[in-house]
């Protein structure tokens, strides 16, 4: 039993980390960038996007394909950053619990 209890108290205190962590990713930004830093995008930690930013030379008649393109790369760039974010986060949070391997949080 008293390995139980001190499990709970482990996961008690990794409740209120994670809710901490919560509240800070709201706050952290993530930046994804494309074709040379021509077009950039701009994350929340949790994924929302808050800004795009295009050089005006990409402006050019006959460019909107290659725009749009470098647009989704930006925002590729931007979610996988914010994904390594959210990982570290919870490397953090959850070390020292005996997590099985594989299991990710939150749920």
């Amino acid at each position: 039993m008293k390995d139980m209890f001190g499990l709970m108290k482990q996961a008690q205190a990794m409740q209120g980390r994670m809710q901490e962590m919560q509240a800070e990713l709201e706050g952290l930004t993530v930046d994804g960038q494309s074709g040379g830093g021509l077009v950039r995008v701009t994350l929340s930690a949790k994924g929302a996007m808050k800004s795009v930013s295009i050089d005006p030379s990409l402006m050019a008649p006959g460019e909107q394909e290659i725009v749009e393109d470098l647009v989704v790369t930006a925002h590729e760039d931007a979610r996988r950053k914010s994904e390594a974010l959210v990982e570290a986060k919870m490397k953090e949070i959850t070390a020292g619990l005996p997590l099985p391997p594989g299991m990710k949080l939150p749920f």
